[in-house]
């Protein structure tokens, strides 16, 4: 009896490390036309929303979807990072990612979240 325990651990601990190896983990990418007063952002994976907060701001800034995974915000302001991103995974749930985008962001520069989907 303790090895048939033991052996539907042994599977139950496979499927569950299955499982885990299949998500992905979610990136940003700085689009090519960010600059001080836009910014642009593509993902990896299919997000239903984006939104930014600049270092010690209150409030959560939309951006838009231009093209498949390239969101965008063009502000009449300077943005100051560094930036804070909420999104929404399309299999659900929103996720909230603190100063993954630094101040000093740069065209082309890709900035991992630390989340799996």
């Amino acid at each position: 009896m303790a090895s048939l325990s033991s052996f539907r651990l042994a599977v139950l601990v496979a499927a569950l490390l299955v499982v885990g190896s299949c998500a992905t983990e979610v990136t940003f990418k700085v689009g090519e036309g960010s600059s001080g007063k836009s910014l642009e952002l593509v993902t990896n994976v299919a997000i239903s929303e984006v939104e930014i907060k600049e270092k010690g701001g209150k409030d959560w800034v939309a951006l838009k979807e231009s093209s498949t995974n390239t969101w965008s915000l063009k502000s009449e302001a300077a943005l100051k990072g560094p930036f804070s991103v909420r999104f929404l995974v399309k299999n659900g749930g929103y996720r909230v990612v603190d100063d993954v985008i630094p101040e000093s962001f740069t065209a082309g520069s890709e900035y991992k979240s630390g989340i799996n989907v």
